[in-house]
């Protein structure tokens, strides 16, 4: 007689981010007064980057976004210079992710245009773009960056069509395209690239999902469902799947998971509510964790992503009072390791007019490096240049740790490379916080054994004190209130860029210090055990 073994499952899923919790910023961390638009688009109307922060804003006549430093916090200057050079309304912003600097925007007036932000932000209002791309014969309502290539730029308008630019080049004003796609039959609603960028899948008003070879433009997978109309689109990294968001047919929110092989039928569906807001979903390939957030909702719920059944497990959402209007992301490389920050919003919020950070955080006790939260991630350098890319090559984008101290950080040369030599005097001080730290360095140091009194007066002619970037025998003191305030913040951000150094020096330290103890004990432990041999 047999006796079969009963297997016992738990019913919950252990995951390492079942516990994440979301931490709203304190109100001294949020930025007050910002101006944000009323338009009805369905896009995030936000950017962020490590460095800069761009919303579009309500505004007479034409059409403009404002670029805020990110630690540029609390009360914004209602004057705040903007970047004003579109003569309709801007319907989107995205950062290019190779280059802080670098910003592309598109507008009802048909065109796209790309902008070089200075290294201390906006002093002035912007009027004139680095480049400006003519082709679309109707409002342009989203762009995307290539996420691998340098300086590929994708756009979609109301005239159905999809155009990819290349922007490197000599022209400043740039009209022909070099591939359109003509595969859509309405209004393209929302593009999504897979890890390469080799692939494209949109998601149009005609409810077709669509999936396509980006380079030739070829269709490759056509899905309509009748049970589900997709408005948002995201390709789930490598996992060859795809999530829409959309309604079904009893107008229910609803989440859909698809086969990137097939997409005749969905793998799962999930109904979440029935409010009437379009839901925007971002997904973390490093966590697998998906985060989906409703137009006027307060709440975010977030989910982690599988290979098998039942693919979408729910881990819990954060909740609040306050809708927001849109969301912006942080890349991964400006957040926070050293508190186990995993995603960090920026909540645009119409109704009181300001914009809340909001950080995804796993509760850790420790506080040293998490490396099972913080896997090798996307970098801001390119894999490909343009021409590369268009020949026909493929490749996956190039990796950072973000461990603290790991690398050091690019300068603002190299990020702005092909971006032409008209700024090339002023890119040369894009780093005050590492100019201050040359300088004191400079100072403190002895060269070839030299003490300070024997230094004699031309060496000390020659050293140019340097102070926020800038030459202090070409400063003039501010003149205005503003001034004083823009001169106060290249302070405040001078003195965080020297305290993070000083905090990521004390993590090595702290490192080796272990490093050397783990060794002395493996030592220790060894001559013990040949002392116990007979």
């Amino acid at each position: 007689m047999t006796v079969s073994k009963m297997t016992w499952r738990p019913q919950y899923r252990t995951s390492k981010f079942r516990h994440v919790f979301g931490k709203a910023a304190t109100k001294e961390s949020c930025y007050d007064g910002v101006p944000i638009t009323r338009s009805v688009q369905d896009n995030n109307f936000c950017a962020v980057n490590p460095r800069f922060l761009a919303v579009i804003t309500e505004c007479a006549g034409g059409g403009a976004f404002l670029v805020l430093s990110v630690h540029h916090t609390g009360k914004v200057d209602p004057h705040h210079p903007k970047v004003s050079g579109h003569r309709g309304n801007v319907l989107d912003v995205k950062w290019n992710p190779f280059n802080d600097y670098c910003i592309a925007s598109c507008s009802e007036d048909t065109t796209v245009k790309v902008w070089e932000i200075p290294p201390h932000g906006v002093l002035k209002s912007l009027t004139v773009p680095w480049k400006e791309l003519q082709g679309h014969s109707r409002r342009v309502g989203l762009i995307e960056w290539h996420p691998t290539a340098n300086n590929i730029l994708l756009s979609t308008a109301y005239d159905y069509q999809v155009m990819i630019w290349n922007l490197d080049c000599s022209e400043q004003v740039i009209k022909n395209p070099v591939r359109t796609i003509n595969l859509h039959t309405d209004v393209v609603l929302s593009m999504s690239f897979n890890t390469d960028g080799s692939l494209l899948a949109t998601t149009c008003k005609d409810r077709k999902l669509r999936l396509m070879d980006l380079r030739t433009g070829n269709l490759l997978q056509e899905g309509n469902s009748k049970t589900h109309k997709a408005t948002k689109v995201l390709m789930l990294g490598n996992m060859k799947m795809l999530l829409t968001t959309g309604t079904s047919r009893w107008n229910h929110r609803q989440i859909s998971l698809w086969d990137q092989d097939d997409l005749s039928t969905p793998l799962t569906q999930d109904n979440l509510d029935g409010s009437s807001g379009v839901l925007f979903p971002f997904y973390d390939p490093d966590t697998h964790m998906l985060y989906i957030a409703g137009k006027g909702d307060g709440n975010i719920r977030y989910y982690e992503i599988s290979t098998e059944k039942p693919y979408i497990h729910y881990l819990t959402d954060y909740r609040s009072n306050l809708p927001q209007k849109g969301l912006g992301m942080m890349p991964k490389r400006g957040l926070d390791v050293s508190s186990c920050e995993v995603f960090r919003f920026y909540k645009l919020v119409t109704v009181k007019s300001f914009i809340e950070p909001l950080s995804m955080i796993v509760p850790r006790r420790s506080e040293s490096y998490q490396e099972d939260i913080y896997p090798m991630t996307a970098s801001n350098k390119p894999a490909l240049t343009a021409e590369e890319w268009l020949s026909g090559i493929n490749k996956g984008p190039m990796l950072m740790s973000l461990k603290p101290g790991s690398q050091e950080s690019e300068s603002y040369q190299e990020m702005n490379k092909g971006m032409g030599n008209s700024l090339d005097t002023r890119r040369s001080q894009s780093r005050p916080g590492a100019l201050q730290l040359a300088y004191i360095q400079d100072h403190l140091g002895t060269k070839d054994g030299k003490e300070d009194g024997g230094q004699t007066e031309d060496d000390m002619s020659r050293r140019t004190p340097v102070s926020n970037g800038e030459d202090l025998s070409l400063c003039s003191p501010p003149k205005t209130e503003n001034e004083l305030r823009l001169k106060f913040h290249k302070q405040q951000e001078e003195i965080r860029r020297l305290r993070e150094l000083l905090n990521q020096r004390d993590v090595r330290v702290k490192q080796l210090e272990l490093e050397i103890k783990n060794i002395k004990n493996s030592q220790s432990q060894s001559q013990s055990s040949l002392t116990d041999l007979p």
